[in-house]
């Protein structure tokens, strides 16, 4: 779990205070009667689940223990969809830390790339990269190749950054949408990960994935973004397990609301998104649903123009220790406090309590 600030430990303590209460008191009665008809012995139940929630709550509450730190010199990493938010910041970041950064860039004209040019860095390199494009990937895989200070010795880390996000209830959203979604989220991952992966074995490096929150929960408006993001989880999963014997380490890093930090989501999308999804339904869903029921849910999505965090220096530390740990995390979750606990109610409890808790 990523390092915490003050206000997300007392509000994780605070939740956890309350959760011990109901299993002080409700719990242990219900284990007495299932330990009875086993044949426990009473006393040991009420001690068992102390025991458990308090290394729950350290769990929750400690910040980061360090855990050894690789060297930078000779290191590089790519990173794509650096034209704008995370990846920008990352392209940066890195540089700072001493790393030879390879940016992969949508638009290798736009602003962007020629902010990162612009820092007249021979170790940083703009690289055209659409993470759609077979053709583009290949070519990048060998620029990086023929840049690498020492190729024999492979390429630390891949940071699979680029995505795009819309939203849309699901008789709303278009086929086209789906594809377009997960062809960048979903697909472009694993693009950039097979094409790169020899030389990230070579280097015993890592794949950190960026994926999201609702990369681990669904959201009414949210399936084309749902979808791919979760199948980018289910994908690092499986590399995972594979890269093991490799000695890769793969991280999913799953940011919460960063809207406004990243600028992903304003209201002038909102309105001109609103547009399509309005014009693009046939006339059977229109006239279902209404013009009112379509409102209520855009102006919902308007609101949420102006939520979120305002800073990612959340993201970018979580990143860093993906990429810099001796012992990386599998996941790390840089989100608001009430976000977390969300996520760990719908991932954990029954559905029928998450669902009456927030649908």
């Amino acid at each position: 779990m990523a390092a915490l600030p003050l206000v997300r430990v007392a509000l994780l303590i605070a939740f956890s205070v309350f959760l011990t209460l109901i299993l002080g008191f409700g719990l242990p009665s219900v284990l007495n009667v299932f330990t009875r008809c086993c044949g426990f012995p009473e006393a040991s139940v009420t001690e068992c689940v102390v025991l458990l929630y308090a290394l729950f709550v350290l769990y929750v509450a400690m910040p980061r223990l360090p855990r050894g730190t690789v060297k930078v010199e000779g290191r590089a990493v790519l990173i794509t969809g650096c034209d704008t938010g995370f990846g920008l910041a990352l392209a940066k970041h890195f540089l700072k830390l001493g790393f030879a950064v390879f940016a992969g860039c949508l638009f290798k004209d736009g602003e962007g790339a020629k902010e990162l040019e612009n820092l007249h860095s021979e170790k940083l390199k703009v690289v055209q990269l659409d993470v759609c494009s077979e053709e583009q990937v290949s070519q990048a895989v060998e620029f990086v190749t023929a840049n690498l200070e020492e190729p024999e010795k492979g390429l630390w880390a891949v940071v699979n950054n680029a995505g795009i996000s819309t939203f849309g209830e699901v008789e709303f959203t278009t086929m086209d949408t789906y594809k377009q979604v997960s062809e960048v989220n979903l697909w472009g991952t694993i693009r950039v990960t097979k094409a790169f992966l020899p030389l990230i074995r070579r280097a015993k490096g890592r794949v950190v994935n960026i994926t999201s929150m609702y990369g681990r929960m669904g959201n009414a408006l949210r399936s084309p973004y749902c979808i791919s993001k979760y199948g980018v989880e289910a994908f690092s999963d499986c590399l995972r397990y594979e890269m093991k014997v490799w000695g890769v380490k793969v991280s999913v890093v799953e940011p919460g609301n960063f809207i406004v930090a990243t600028g992903i989501l304003t209201r002038d999308i909102v309105t001109t998104t609103a547009e399509k999804l309005w014009k693009e339904a046939p006339p059977g869903v229109l006239e279902d649903y209404g013009k009112a029921h379509f409102e209520q849910y855009m102006a919902l999505m308007r609101s949420y123009c102006n939520s979120g965090q305002r800073e990612i220096e959340p993201v970018l530390d979580d990143i860093t220790d993906a990429i810099m740990s001796k012992q990386p995390y599998t996941r790390y979750n840089p989100m608001e406090p009430h976000w977390w606990i969300r996520m760990q109610i719908m991932t954990h409890l029954p559905a029928a309590i998450s669902d009456r808790l927030y649908f």
